[in-house]
């Protein structure tokens, strides 16, 4: 199958039920936090939601899950039935919007279930093992991690590390940042989805100074989750804030040639009905480009096809 044969519009017309995603074969992206900084519960948040970044990706029978801010609790919440739960967990960075979810895992805390955990070491030091018990150590949080009764597997990686689990391979790189945040690109079968996010690029960066990086990472992928908050140069409410918000992602995603767009990280000041706006500008530019919401799923590759994607 290649890329023309590929619907259009994938992240509107090509999404799923909440409750029909497939984790055990095909190629499935699912979001179940979209927010940065911090939950934003309201009237005002309730198409796009409020809960802070977390992505699922299921991938050849791998379950694979990008960071554990709040939205973790949910997708806890609906693997709680499952037995036994197998998943690697991928930290980008330890921001709390990145992390403050990860207490209240629950299907951490049953014996049985297994989790590898992967993160970059911090400038200080701090394992990613480190850095996620201290959250959970009095008089921050009543429960220490070592409640946790399922197997956690520790895993520090460092950019330019590639994790093979057995045909899914993810590629982790170093994005353009001070604090050391990852970005990930997944693959299978010939499909990839690439997740970064925490980029901070500045609204007067040209397609030239983009970081090659990233590009390298981007190319070609069938779907490309970025950024769509961390951009800097932008004043509340300024004439500049609508386009500094999707501008930057689609010029990365048409120099990249990427398939599809899904900006993410949504500012937790952003309402609704500005996030619309954001979309509808976003797609008269590149017309596969969306905005992330909770329980959007995307699906590269339905369940049973063994067809590899033509680059």
């Amino acid at each position: 199958m290649n890329r023309s044969q590929l619907p259009s519009g994938t992240l509107s017309s090509g999404t799923l039920p909440k409750e029909a995603i497939d984790r055990s074969l095909g190629f499935t992206v699912k979001f179940w936090g979209v927010r940065g900084d911090i939950p934003t519960p309201g009237f005002e948040t309730l198409r796009y939601g409020g809960n802070t970044a977390c992505v699922e990706m299921c991938a050849g029978g791998k379950h694979l899950i990008f960071d554990g801010g709040t939205g973790l609790r949910a997708l806890g919440k609906s693997l709680i039935h499952e037995a036994p739960v197998q998943a690697h967990l991928f930290f980008t960075h330890t921001h709390w919007d990145r992390i403050q979810g990860f207490p209240f895992f629950v299907p951490a805390f049953h014996p049985g279930n297994r989790f590898d955990i992967y993160g970059a070491v911090g400038a200080n030091g701090a394992s990613i093992k480190q850095r996620l018990y201290s959250q959970m150590l009095r008089p921050h949080f009543p429960t220490p991690i070592q409640t946790m009764r399922s197997h956690l597997q520790f895993h520090d990686i460092a950019p330019g590390s590639v994790i093979e689990l057995d045909d899914v391979v993810v590629e982790a790189i170093a994005l353009n940042r001070s604090n050391g945040a990852l970005g990930y690109r997944v693959t299978w079968n010939g499909y990839s989805a690439v997740y970064a996010t925490d980029i901070e690029t500045s609204i007067h960066t040209s397609v030239n100074q983009v970081d090659q990086g990233l590009l390298y990472l981007a190319h070609h992928a069938d779907l490309l989750i970025y950024d769509a908050a961390q951009v800097t140069g932008s004043q509340p409410n300024g004439c500049d804030q609508l386009s500094s918000v999707w501008s930057t992602g689609v010029e990365i995603a048409m120099l990249a040639q990427a398939k599809q767009l899904a900006l993410f990280h949504h500012d937790s000041d952003y309402t609704d009905d500005f996030l619309d706006r954001v979309e509808l500008e976003a797609q008269k530019h590149f017309p596969n480009a969306g905005l992330a919401r909770e329980g959007l799923t995307i699906q590269l590759v339905t369940a049973g096809s063994h067809l590899s994607h033509e680059s």
